[in-house]
Order: structure tokens, then C-alpha cells, then sequence
């Protein structure tokens, strides 16, 4: 016979398990990898603010954003929405939408 307080600890086991997988689960490091200000290069320079709740600010225009699968990310703004492909590496990022055009970004300081 097994005693109970052993039938608690594995029940307790099994909720912390599943609140960790959850919780791991939910964290995307891309998403932790964007959050911040960037700075296009070029001539026509613009700046984009990713932030933790999925909002993004470029420029003025406010819009919407989440990682799908394949390394993609997709923008929604009241103008339409973009998917990109999506490449982050340390202070660069890269967008490239399904025609080949490049954004590249600076992380702002």
C-alpha cells in the first residue's frame, strides 16, 4: 500500500510539471529577442518599437505582430497586413518579404 502523502506529493509533482510547460511553453525568444526600438538604415531611415503585449509603433502607424511558423513574422496594420521572414542576430534584424525586398534594422541603444 502506497500512503497518501505520497499521492499529494505526486499530484503536487504533476501540477508544478505542467505549470513549468506552460510557462515554457509560452515564452518565445524571438519574441524576447524583438522587443525594443530599431532603426532602418538608408535614406529613408524609420524606427520600429516592438513591445512585450504584441503591439509594434512604425513610424506613427500602430499595428499588430506575431511569429508563425518557418521563421516567419506577420505585421497587421490598418493598411493591410505583411509576413516576413524573420531573422534576428544579436543588435541586426532582417526582414524579407515573400518578393525578396529586404528591411534590415539596428537595435537602437
Amino acid at each position: 500500500m502506497i500512503p497518501i502523502y505520497l499521492d499529494k506529493t505526486a499530484r503536487l509533482l504533476v501540477i508544478a510539471f505542467a505549470t513549468l510547460l506552460y510557462t515554457v511553453a509560452g515564452c518565445d525568444r524571438r519574441d524576447a529577442g524583438v522587443i525594443g526600438k530599431w532603426q532602418s538604415g538608408g535614406s529613408n531611415a524609420m524606427v520600429w518599437e516592438f513591445a512585450r503585449d504584441g503591439s509594434v509603433l512604425m513610424g506613427s502607424a500602430k499595428g499588430r505582430y506575431s511569429f508563425g511558423d518557418r521563421g516567419r513574422v506577420k505585421i497587421e496594420t490598418s493598411f493591410g497586413t505583411s509576413i516576413y521572414q524573420f531573422e534576428l542576430a544579436g543588435d541586426r534584424m532582417l526582414l524579407t518579404d515573400p518578393t525578396g525586398s529586404k528591411l534590415e534594422f539596428t537595435r537602437m541603444k
